[in-house]
């Protein structure tokens, strides 16, 4: 019965990373990611259609040979617009892009490139 519980728990593990936002894997990555930030979010405040800010993500942050980058973009795109939609709903949302930002590499600094609790985890 305990190898039984033990791959299930394994499995459980395996399953809940899985949904887990991309984590940057050096120092440079958290910057980059940061930087991805900033323009996600100004594309967000600028109103600038989801599909076309998508194809303006892909172009300046060539990501098309790697994966990694591909969810990775889509994750701090998903929160910036989840965060424009968020400060939009609430009175005087005014927190900058550069802020935005700022509050990504800082948690993926201090967490080892874990970005969850600002990008969140994907259903």
């Amino acid at each position: 019965m305990k190898p039984v519980v033990a791959a299930l728990l394994a499995c459980a593990v395996v399953a809940g990373s899985a949904h887990a936002a991309t984590r940057a894997e050096s120092a440079l990555e958290c910057g980059v990611a940061a930087d991805m930030a900033v323009v996600a979010h100004s594309l967000a405040r600028e109103h600038i259609q989801r599909p076309k800010a998508d194809a303006i993500m892909a172009r300046v942050y060539d990501v098309s040979a790697s994966d990694r980058g591909k969810e990775l973009l889509r994750d701090i795109t998903d929160a910036a617009y989840g965060v424009q939609e968020e400060q939009g709903a609430s009175a005087g949302g005014t927190a900058s892009s550069q802020e935005f930002a700022e509050e990504l590499y800082t948690t993926c600094m201090k967490r080892g490139g874990d970005m969850d609790t600002i990008l969140g985890r994907r259903s």
